[in-house]
């Protein structure tokens, strides 16, 4: 079965997450910058780049090595296009839901509303295993709101759908903290709709 978001044009996806109903895009490259500021991070690891939303945020100073995921090749074109020019970008075309992703390891990793999608098995999985010792890991969840995926002009974003779970911020943190990672920061952002992102980093908890 063909992954849909192999087939959704990143101009619909774009579209939809800038909408005034939606308003999501700026509010993920405001959270991508918390976290950022937050870890201050040589490296870092985003899974499901897209288009590169959050990368004109980078501190070239501070981070020179960006580590950009995606399932959608053409989204990499595109995020190759807009921001070849960053020193130090990698990009890696990979299904984080289904492949083993074998990358070295990096200081912080950000997952925005990504498990929402791709689940939490293989894709945590690679998630923790890019965490570099001493390290970071950035989740942004959806809250529950009226509908999970929000109304939109672009019909070709509702097919997502099928593939978008929400998950509870305290069952994260009680998965992480059994796999060693405790909760250093929270925070939230209101959406239209009702909605709102959190997000939370963790770290390894020291011995």
């Amino acid at each position: 079965m063909v992954n849909l978001w192999l087939s959704l044009p990143l101009a619909d996806y774009e579209g939809h997450m800038a909408s005034p109903a939606v308003q999501q895009l700026g509010a993920l490259s405001d959270l991508f910058a918390e976290a950022l500021e937050h870890s201050r991070p040589e490296s870092v690891a985003i899974l499901g780049i897209a288009g590169g939303n959050g990368l004109d945020r980078m501190d070239g100073a501070v981070t020179r090595r960006i580590v950009a995921l995606d399932i959608n090749p053409s989204y990499l074109d595109a995020v190759r296009q807009r921001y070849g020019g960053i020193p130090g970008l990698e990009l890696h075309c990979v299904d984080l839901s289904a492949q083993l992703v074998d990358i070295s390891p990096v200081q912080l990793v950000h997952a925005a509303l990504v498990f929402e999608h791709a689940g939490t098995l293989r894709c945590l999985e690679n998630a923790l295993s890019l965490v570099a010792a001493g390290g970071a890991l950035s989740v942004v969840l959806q809250l529950p709101g009226e509908s999970a995926v929000g109304p939109s002009e672009f019909s070709s974003v509702q097919n997502l759908k099928s593939l978008f779970s929400l998950l509870d911020p305290a069952w994260l943190q009680n998965t992480l903290a059994r796999r060693g990672f405790q909760l250093e920061r929270e925070s939230r952002r209101a959406l239209p709709g009702g909605k709102a992102f959190w997000m939370g980093i963790f770290r390894p908890a020291r011995a």
